[in-house]
């Protein structure tokens, strides 16, 4: 139940209709407007009205909840909002209905919200919105922090961008380039020379690698994306150009920011930051839903203790007691006194152990920095096919839509509460997320304290698996 903003009625609120979960019921004696705001526990939800022939409305009446094209009607281009609609994309989630009128009423902002919770789309059709399709500049660019995140981001972008049944001859194109370490530097900045993309989605190190040879300007930027913000202010080697991107390429007065990530610590904090760095204007809009639960409630969330010798058997016996429909395995990086001590990657006696002693149906694929681009992106395409065990690094918890995951298992613990909140959020993603999703942590004795402190934060509990069904 909410109660409607600005009105003196006791008794006026509203609920959902049980026939029909799109549309809210107005209770007797409410006042006509043509928009109403309702304040929810966690949102600000807009809905538009049926008109009654009386000054009241009676009990009873319908109202129907806006959908995206309500919210974007007048700002994002009708061939946009068609190609969404044919795409499955007509309802908004939290994150959309709270941050598109700000997106598009042109303020800085900073969408802080759960991993799979719709961020991508909302900073997308703000872009749509804001580039000319008429005129080959560059003027929206995305910055993300890998490049398979890249890849993913920018086929969204080429859907939406994609002609639309039945607008064919009248749709204005738009180019998006994927600017993104690994790629062939040349080939873009002969591009970028020739033709500009309306919009590039970058890696921070390529795009201003670009901008420092001069293959094409800021003039024309309109739009400005930093997504997983956090983690590019937190690398010590995407810091430093990140600044410089946002300071010296381009101009806050000449371009709308805007910056995302499910996990923003110290958020007031980084808000101050923003406008004393210049990093956004003034008036930056901090957009945070689900504030008080950031972790997804549907997600169990489990513990084994185990030695660490016991780990592989440990992993082992949870993958076929789970029988997971497609995991993810997280390892830890491998530290440099390992490597120049010339012990093999986590990662590499993970893998060797399950191909050598998994007799499950699953596929054992790997995915780590080291590898190169194109072996990270089979890895990757063959996982989006879902049957699939991931050994992965922290290079997977981050924006990677991996809806078919159903099971994590973090064969080390990360190191932040922020890393475990990632790492858990690659499962329980739209549209899967009513199947039985988990988190397993293994550790040992002395880890149960940092596992403990990641539940207080993170305000989620998890439930352990007894090691005496374990026979080692």
């Amino acid at each position: 139940m909410a109660s409607f903003y600005g009105s003196t009625h006791p008794a006026s609120t509203v609920k959902l209709s049980r026939e029909n979960p799109n549309l809210l019921l107005i209770p007797r004696f409410s006042k006509p407007h043509d928009l109403i705001s309702i304040w929810s526990t966690s949102s600000y939800f807009p809905i538009s009205l049926c008109r009654a022939p009386s000054p009241f409305f009676r009990r009873g009446v319908l109202i129907r909840a806006l959908s995206l094209r309500d919210i974007c009607h007048g700002s994002v281009p009708e061939h946009i909002l068609k190609r969404a609609e044919e795409v499955g994309y007509t309802m908004p989630t939290d994150v959309q209905r709270e941050s598109l009128p700000v997106l598009l009423s042109g303020q800085d902002c900073v969408i802080h919200a759960q991993t799979g919770s719709g961020k991508t789309l909302a900073y997308l059709f703000l872009i749509f919105s804001a580039i000319n399709f008429q005129r080959s500049a560059v003027q929206a660019i995305i910055v993300v922090p890998t490049r398979e995140l890249g890849m993913q981001v920018t086929k969204v972008a080429r859907t939406l961008a994609a002609k639309s049944m039945g607008l064919e001859a009248s749709q204005k194109s738009c180019t998006i380039m994927a600017l993104l370490d690994g790629g062939l530097l040349k080939r873009h900045k002969s591009w970028l020379k020739a033709e500009p993309p309306q919009v590039v989605v970058a890696t921070i190190g390529s795009l201003c690698q670009m901008l420092d040879r001069h293959a094409f300007n800021l003039e024309a930027l309109r739009v400005l994306v930093i997504d997983e913000v956090d983690f590019m202010f937190n690398s010590s080697k995407q810091v430093q150009s990140l600044r410089k991107l946002l300071t010296s390429h381009s101009s806050i007065e000449n371009r709308q920011t805007v910056f995302a990530s499910a996990s923003i610590p110290q958020h007031n904090r980084f808000l101050h930051d923003c406008v004393q760095q210049k990093w956004t204007k003034s008036n930056v809009m901090h957009i945070h839903v689900n504030p008080v639960e950031p972790m997804p409630s549907h997600v169990h969330h489990k513990f084994m203790i185990c030695g660490r010798r016991q780990r592989l058997d440990a992993l082992l016996f949870l993958l076929q007691k789970d029988a997971p429909k497609s995991g993810i395995i997280f390892v830890g990086e491998q530290s440099e006194k390992s490597k120049k001590a010339g012990k093999p990657p986590s990662t590499t006696l993970v893998i060797d152990f399950l191909k050598a002693t998994y007799s499950g149906h699953l596929e054992v694929l790997l995915l780590e920095a080291d590898m190169n681009f194109n072996a990270r992106a089979s890895s990757l395409s063959d996982v989006r096919q879902g049957g699939c065990l991931l050994v992965a690094t922290d290079i997977a918890s981050r924006g990677f839509d991996l809806p078919q995951t159903t099971h994590i298992y973090n064969f080390d613990l990360p190191k932040t509460a922020v890393d475990y909140l990632h790492r858990a959020g690659r499962t329980g993603r739209l549209p899967f997320s009513k199947e039985v999703c988990s988190v397993t942590n293994l550790i040992t004795n002395d880890e149960r304290f940092v596992l403990r402190k990641f539940e207080n934060e993170l305000m989620f509990q998890c439930e352990e698996v007894c090691l005496d069904s374990l026979a080692l």
